[in-house]
Order: structure tokens, then C-alpha cells, then sequence
């Protein structure tokens, strides 16, 4: 077995090889750009090395520097986690030739595999399922939109190298197919390195499911069982479980059967993935193979007890697979949601910045629940606009999938994130759905069931009725506090009624409030009978969260203080609710209401980024729709269009510009 092994990659995945090493009893090598000097992962592991600048492609990506630290510190193996180097050949190839394992499948394998239009080519051969589509390499848009044409629309234009929904768009028509090309091969050049990219038949309402497989270098694979990935955005996973709602016994036997056959076909011999495309009435074709660890394998793990790194380190080393296929089990179902810094409320824009407040709900296993965070951040630690936005992966396991998808939305509302803006809000929403709770999905689920974006969960006369209650309890203790430090309360004995009137939105809820022992009181006014319902939480002033129970049930919100009340987060739900007295509340209907300022004729940048192209110039005359310029942020290319028609007075940025949120672009006349 290695005494060392380097971890190739940054993030949550380093940190998630490191936990296995360190538990295998192997030390560790970090990696690290000069943005991630102080990042988690260099601090979990036994040594690290600079390897660049932040920009990915002069650190992460070069193959030299990563080898030069192999070799500086002694690395018997290499780790590549998933993105980045993973699946690039050349990288394998090279840590071969320096007398260095690759933690991961042999060359022919990922050259076989990894590359999507090769990869379709073998699983064709190999008689697997595929999707009809155009296997060769587009050559400009002229021969995309031909080709487009022939296999008809909706297409999907798709980057051969890399994955991670990174160089990939959908097109319904010839216009999109010419932007879809141009987007796709660009952001495939900046995220892998290779441009090519195909054209394959898009399934309307489908559902993407795809196998684990494992194989060892004595010729052994087996499958660990499918996952449902279907929940996307963007062609970007944001919710897994395993097992997929949609499989009966015998399609899981008859994709495993394929995945492993595949796998067999090509030598395969570590980790990896065989995804499928599959239709409503479980019609699957074979999608793409990842030659690396997913994203999302810690759903796997937990239905199955196998710890994917540690089997991929053992393969590497040479060792057998102690596991056969008949040792896989199913137990239980889990559900991971991936923690992004984004801003679901204006389209899920990326944000960075600084973590002020990082606490995410304690990993845990008890009560038949399990909790797990896999993350690479740390409070105080800094959201770069130079990687990708992933703060973490929260996954819960539980006997079923109702009880897994309940612990899930109880996990994401004790999670609190302050400094960025993040999709928690979206995620508990998302818990909440009827549809996704019934596993009605498809992959597109998130486009159909938000047509017009997120706007948060409604806010319930329930839900309204129990956050007002939190919120006066929360402020009846910060009274108290008060009275305490005034010396006007003496004791935990001390009775006292209020009257309050809570505000939240255009509504307004009467209510009392006392004290009951250890815990708080509260009876809402006008709704007879006057039940009291009871508060208990070992809450105090500061605390991000409000943890404890309503009447027996456990809840948990998420608090941010503000003027006269807080902002309240909790099953998607987020809003303000203020806390008045009777007099209080009289003068504050009286307050005019605040409308927002009119934006002006400038278009305003929506996130930090990095200015890719400007398409316009002073002067001209844009029709609403057209493309003013494009940019990049967290390795995704974002294109600014003209909201309506006008001419252009004067263009602010140029091609390199490094841009903040609502920084001016342009302006018209």
C-alpha cells in the first residue's frame, strides 16, 4: 500500500481523499493556487505546494507542476479527484513515465471513455443502447446547424472532453445551435483544454440515471447500483439520490448488465460512471462514461457502506476487489443537495466573497439518519470567482426516501451561510415540492416547475403563523436580556404578558407572548379557542440559527437581525417579519411604502466575473434580444442580451476586464 499519495484537485473532493487517506494511514500532498493559500484543504493535509497563479489553467491544469510536486514530496500515487486533470490522458501518461500511480482507469481506458464522441463509438460497437446523434467532430457552425437539421431538433451540442455541465447547451432551433456551438467550444477550451464538441438528439422529458461501476487490473468489475441525477440546472446537477424512483428491479439489472459489460470492453479498472439518458417508461440509452469519482458518490457510499475512495486507492495499488457483485447491496435511500454560492432569486447568478458565518448542521448518525457535509470551506475562508461555485454537499440517509428527503430539509434549514449568497433557500424548497416528493421527475424539472425563476416558497397562513411565533420568541428573549442587564428582572420566575403584532409582508398577525417555565408562550389573537402553543430552544442573541421545538416539533430557522425583526429562512421560505408593540404597529401603517430606483438606461453587470467579449460598439443600433456581451464567472460563460431595442451611447468595459456585480457595461442614449 502507498505511503503517500497526492491529491490532485482542490475543494471538497481533496478534502474528502484526505479523510480516507488519513483513515487508510496514508499521508497526504495538497496542491494549491495562490488563491487558495489559506483554503481548507491545504490545511487538512500532511504537506502542500504551490503549483501557480489562481487562474486554473496556470496551476491546476499544468500537468509539469503537478508532477513537479510529485516528485518533490515524494508521492508514490496520485489522486485526481474529479474535474480538472481527471480524465486527461496525457496526465495519466505522464505521472506513468515519472514511475508515479495514477490513482484512477489506465490511459486506454480513459482515451477509450473519457472521450465522449469516442466513448459512444465503443458503447455502439459493444451493443449498449445509444442515442441517435452525430459522432464525429463539428467542424464550425455551418456544419453544426447541417447536422442539427438531419438528426432534428431539440439537439444538444455537447463538449467531447470533460463534464460537470461545462460546454454544453440545448438548441431548438438553427440561431440557437450557432450560439450554442460558439458558447460550448469556448467554455470547453477554458475548462479542459479540448474544444471539440458533437451533436446528439436531445429526449424530450427525460431522466438521467447513470451506474457506478468498479473494476480492479485482474480483469474484475462490478456496479454499485444506479443514482437519479435529474434534478439540473443548466445541464448541472444540483440534487442526487440512489436508488432512482423510476427503476424496477429489472431495468436496474439490465443497465448494471450494460455499464459492466462496457467496462469489461475497454479494460476498465478503477472508479467510474456510466450514464444514462433514460425515458418515462424506462427506455435508457447510453449516455457518456465519466473515467473519474462523480460528484455525487456519496449517495452511493451511503446505500451501499463502500467507500469509493478507498477502493479506487486499493485498485491502484494492485489489490483485487474483495467485493462481488452478489456482496452489493441496496439499504435505505439517500439524497444529496450541492450548496452553491449563488443567488436563487436573480437567476441563480454566481456570487463570491468572504464566509462570515459557516455552520453547517453536525454530521450525524442516530435515530435511523445519517448526516454527512463533504466540503472544502471553512468560516472566514473566501468564495474565489476563479472555480467553481460548489460551497458543499449535504446528504442525508434514512430507511426510505421520504424520510431521507425530511431529514434532507431539516439539515438545510440549520445550515447557515452568511457573506455569499447561496441556493439553500431553493434546495428546502425544492424538499418541499410535491412533485419532487413523488418522484415525478425529468431532467427538466427545475426549468418547468420555475418558468419565471425562483421566488420562494409561498408563505403559508401556517408557515406564517409559526415563524411569527419564532420571531416573538426570539424578541421576547432579547427584551428580557435587556431587562436583565437594566436590573429590572430578577430570576427565571418572572411573569410577564405581552401584546405584539408581527408583520411579514402585506399581513399582520396579533399575538401574546409569556413566559412558561423555561419555555416561551405564544396565543394568537382572534382565532378562538385561544390554544397556546409552546416555544423551547436554547436559542441566544447572535446565534444563526434558532433551533428547538414548536409544540413538540422540532424545527429549525435560519436568523438574520434587522431593523425592529429578523429575516426568517425555513423550508424555502425567506422574509422579513418585524415585531412591534400595538403603538408600534399603529404608527408603522401610517410609514409611506419605499419603491425601488429606477435602474436607468445602463446595463449593469448581474455578477463578478471576467469580460470574455463585447459584441457591440458606441453608436449602434441593437434590437432587443441581441447579444452585448459575454462573461465569465466560475467557469461558466454568461451572455448579456439587450432587454429591448436602442442604440448604444458608450461601452464601458473591453475584453479582459475583470468586473463586480452591478458594475456599468454599457450605456445607452
Amino acid at each position: 500500500m502507498f505511503k503517500k499519495i497526492l491529491i490532485a484537485n482542490r475543494g471538497e473532493i481533496a478534502c474528502r481523499v484526505i479523510k480516507t487517506a488519513r483513515r487508510m494511514g496514508i499521508a497526504t500532498v495538497a496542491i494549491y493556487s495562490e488563491a487558495d493559500r489559506n483554503a481548507l484543504h491545504v490545511e487538512m493535509a500532511d504537506e502542500a505546494v504551490l503549483v501557480g497563479p489562481p487562474p486554473a489553467a496556470q496551476s491546476y491544469l499544468v500537468i509539469e507542476n503537478v508532477l513537479a510536486a510529485s516528485k518533490q514530496t515524494g508521492a508514490e500515487a496520485v489522486h485526481p479527484g474529479y474535474g480538472f486533470l481527471s480524465e486527461r490522458a496525457a496526465f495519466a501518461e505522464a505521472l506513468k513515465k515519472a514511475g508515479i500511480v495514477f490513482i484512477g482507469p489506465n490511459v486506454h481506458a480513459i482515451e477509450a471513455m473519457g472521450d465522449k464522441i469516442e466513448s459512444k463509438k465503443f458503447a455502439a460497437a459493444a451493443n449498449v443502447s445509444t442515442v441517435p446523434g452525430f459522432l464525429g467532430v463539428i467542424e464550425d457552425d455551418s456544419h453544426a446547424k447541417k447536422i442539427a437539421a438531419e438528426i432534428g431538433y431539440p439537439v444538444m451540442i455537447k463538449a467531447s472532453a470533460g463534464g460537470g455541465g461545462k460546454g454544453m447547451r440545448i438548441a431548438a432551433n438553427e440561431s440557437e445551435v450557432a450560439e450554442g456551438f460558439a458558447r460550448a467550444k469556448s467554455e470547453a477550451k477554458s475548462s479542459f483544454g479540448d474544444d471539440r464538441v458533437f451533436i446528439e438528439k436531445f429526449i424530450v422529458n427525460p431522466r438521467h440515471i447513470e451506474i457506478q461501476v468498479l473494476g480492479d487490473k485482474h480483469g474484475n468489475v462490478i456496479h454499485l447500483n444506479e443514482r437519479e441525477c435529474s434534478i439540473q440546472r443548466r445541464n448541472q446537477k444540483v440534487i442526487e439520490e440512489a436508488p432512482s424512483p423510476l427503476l424496477d428491479d429489472a431495468t436496474r439489472e439490465k443497465m448494471g448488465s450494460q455499464a459492466v459489460a462496457l467496462a469489461k470492453a475497454v479494460g476498465y479498472d478503477s472508479a467510474g460512471t456510466v450514464e444514462f439518458v433514460a425515458g418515462q417508461d424506462r427506455s435508457f440509452y447510453f449516455l457518456e462514461m465519466n473515467t473519474r469519482l462523480q460528484v455525487e458518490h456519496p449517495v452511493t457510499e451511503l446505500i451501499t457502506g463502500i467507500d469509493l475512495v478507498e477502493q479506487m486507492i486499493r485498485v491502484a495499488a494492485g489489490e483485487k476487489l474483495a467485493i462481488k457483485q452478489s456482496d452489493v447491496k441496496r439499504n435505505g435511500w439517500a439524497v444529496e443537495s450541492r450548496i452553491y454560492a449563488e443567488d436563487p432569486y436573480r437567476g441563480f447568478l454566481p456570487s463570491i466573497g468572504r464566509l462570515k458565518t459557516y455552520r453547517a448542521p453536525k454530521e450525524s448518525m442516530g435515530n435511523g439518519v445519517t448526516v454527512r457535509v463533504d466540503t472544502g470551506v471553512k468560516e472566514g475562508g473566501e468564495i474565489s470567482l476563479f472555480y467553481d461555485p460548489m460551497i458543499a454537499k449535504l446528504v442525508t440517509h434514512a430507511s426510505s426516501r421520504a424520510k431521507a428527503i425530511e431529514a434532507m430539509g431539516d439539515a438545510l434549514d440549520a445550515f447557515a451561510i452568511e457573506g455569499v449568497e447561496h441556493n439553500i433557500p431553493f434546495l428546502a424548497a425544492l424538499m418541499q415540492h410535491p412533485r419532487w416528493r413523488e418522484g415525478k421527475l425529468s431532467t427538466g424539472f427545475i426549468a418547468e416547475e420555475y418558468p419565471q425563476g425562483f421566488q420562494g416558497a409561498l408563505l403559508s397562513e401556517e408557515a406564517a403563523r409559526k415563524l411569527a411565533a419564532v420571531a416573538s420568541a426570539m424578541e421576547f428573549i432579547l427584551d428580557q436580556r435587556k431587562q436583565k442587564i437594566s436590573g429590572r428582572l430578577i430570576g427565571r420566575d418572572f411573569q410577564t404578558d405581552k401584546h405584539r403584532v408581527v408583520r411579514v409582508g402585506g399581513q399582520e398577525i396579533a399575538l401574546e407572548v409569556m413566559r412558561q417555565g423555561y419555555a416561551v408562550a405564544v396565543r394568537f389573537a382572534g382565532k378562538p379557542p385561544k390554544q397556546v402553543h409552546v416555544l423551547q430552544s436554547h436559542w441566544l442573541p447572535g446565534e444563526p440559527v434558532w433551533r428547538g421545538t414548536f409544540d413538540g416539533e422540532e424545527i429549525a430557522v435560519h436568523v438574520k437581525p434587522v431593523p425592529n425583526g429578523f429575516e426568517l429562512s425555513h423550508a424555502g421560505i425567506r422574509d422579513k417579519f418585524y415585531s412591534y408593540t400595538e403603538r408600534e404597529a399603529a404608527l408603522a401603517r401610517l410609514m409611506p411604502k419605499q419603491t425601488a430606483a429606477a435602474s436607468g438606461k445602463s446595463v449593469r453587470c448581474p455578477m463578478p466575473g471576467l469580460v470574455l467579449s463585447v459584441a457591440v460598439k458606441a453608436g449602434q443600433e441593437i434590437k432587443g434580444g441581441e447579444t452585448l456581451a459575454v462573461v465569465e464567472a466560475m467557469k461558466m460563460e454568461n451572455v448579456l442580451r439587450a432587454e429591448r431595442d436602442g442604440k448604444i451611447k458608450e461601452v464601458k468595459v473591453k475584453p479582459g476586464d475583470s468586473v463586480a456585480v452591478d458594475a456599468v457595461i454599457l450605456e445607452f442614449e
